[in-house]
């Protein structure tokens, strides 16, 4: 495998992030990753990056206050992708492993959301190896949970939210 490093996001980074991802036919705009500088100079995300050889491979976010209110103080770790080609090398594991460590410095526990639809298999295998529990209050959508009998559609914004102790 080739070397892997991880970092903090970048000033050069956000370009390069969208069009990675723009290639994949993804709609990951510029303006998102603007949006996550900030928030990482504000102190209200963390931002990790993962390159392999100096090559942009995926990254992940910790949201210092999640805007799902159940989670109450809980940190939230958000938005995390590995482009295909770097998949199944560790690197995923590696970047959670670098968010984990971050909040595990200033909480006990750690959330995270995950969808719901195929596409999200590999991510909820992964949570749940990794010790992640569902918070128990069901389906969220876009941040809220759903009412029981109300129809929602199956998309990005649908997710199960869990929680891990991330000390013992």
């Amino acid at each position: 495998m080739d070397e892997y490093a991880i970092r903090a996001l970048r000033d050069d980074d956000p370009e390069v992030i969208s069009a990675a991802f723009t290639a994949l036919g993804w709609d990951k705009p510029v303006a998102q990753y603007e949006k996550y500088l900030a928030e990482q100079r504000a102190g209200s995300r963390d931002v990790l990056v993962a390159t392999v050889a100096d090559e942009f491979a995926g990254y992940v976010t910790v949201r210092w206050e999640s805007p799902y209110e159940p989670f109450d103080g809980i940190p939230e770790i958000a938005d995390f992708n590995v482009l295909p080609k770097f998949r199944r090398r560790g690197i995923g594991s590696a970047l959670m492993d670098a968010a984990e460590a971050l909040v595990a410095a200033r909480s006990d526990v750690v959330g995270i959301g995950v969808g719901l639809y195929a596409d999200y298999g590999t991510a909820q295998r992964m949570y749940v190896r990794r010790g992640y529990l569902p918070d128990g209050r069901g389906l969220v959508y876009d941040g809220k949970q759903v009412p029981p009998g109300e129809l929602v559609r199956n998309d990005d914004a649908a997710n199960l939210m869990f929680t891990k102790s991330l000390h013992g």
